[in-house]
């Protein structure tokens, strides 16, 4: 009889957990792994064969130039590199027009300093954070960056389907942005400079490309972040170059 009162207590409390696990199921607070579709990056077309080296200016300013990280590093070079692997036939000319903590106004000054004829056959445009960071009126970006975009199209022969704008980064998901107590501001600033140029890049047809949320995951994956605790590491650029190098084959394939 006992046996039998046990065997019965056994099966009725398994029977309550499963139903218990199917009504209330455990929240589980480590985040579900992507699934494949998602994790699986655009591939890159193959760059057609040019009878021409291909030639690609780069403009911006730490973002660019590669700030703490290797010289072949920065995402312009491994963008070339990603679309040469293509295509080993093809041969590349990297001009790159950029310096840490460049502004609109001093990426307008930089431009004009260069002798630069307007052969180039893809331009990338990021610009903006220091801006942000030294706290200059909006308005000079309103202004200035339809202007950088303008001559942007100019050194790609006036052919504006050349021209790949890039998002702004956002600083305020790393050691140095979080230190500085201001990370909500930063990040809504940086919204709001992005949101412009995105809209001034649908309106006039240019290719704009959010690489922000790229960055926004360095908090919680440190390997995106440099070794200086601000800038975007060599991996944060790769996974730009993900998202670029696609678009940029389109464009020297047309």
């Amino acid at each position: 009889m006992k046996n039998t009162i046990l065997v019965l207590v056994t099966v009725l409390s398994a029977l309550l957990l499963v139903n218990c696990s199917t009504e209330n199921p455990v929240f589980d607070p480590r985040p579900t792994a992507p699934s494949s579709q998602q994790a699986t990056a655009e591939s890159i077309p193959i760059v057609k064969t040019l009878n021409h080296t291909i030639n690609y200016l780069a403009l911006g300013d730490s973002y660019t130039i590669g700030q703490s990280v290797c010289s072949e590093c920065k995402f312009p070079e491994q963008l070339q590199q990603s679309l040469k692997n293509t295509n080993t036939a093809n041969t590349y000319s990297l001009k790159v027009i950029a310096q840490t903590g460049w502004t609109t106004t001093n990426l307008i000054s930089g431009i004009n300093k260069q002798n630069l004829t307007p052969n180039y056959d893809l331009v990338t445009l990021l610009i903006g954070v220091n801006n942000q960071y030294q706290h200059k009126s909006f308005s000079i970006y309103e202004k200035e960056f339809p202007e950088l975009v303008n001559k942007s199209i100019a050194f790609a022969n006036g052919d504006k389907s050349k021209v790949i704008v890039v998002s702004i980064p956002d600083y305020a998901y790393t050691p140095y942005g979080q230190g500085s107590g201001n990370s909500v501001k930063i990040s809504a600033e940086i919204d709001n400079y992005n949101a412009f140029a995105k809209k001034y890049c649908e309106e006039y047809n240019i290719a704009f490309i959010n690489i922000t949320d790229i960055t926004r995951k360095g908090l919680a994956n440190t390997d995106l972040v440099a070794q200086d605790g601000l800038h975007p590491s060599a991996k944060a650029y790769s996974l730009f170059v993900e998202r670029i190098a696609p678009i940029a084959a389109r464009i020297l394939n047309k």
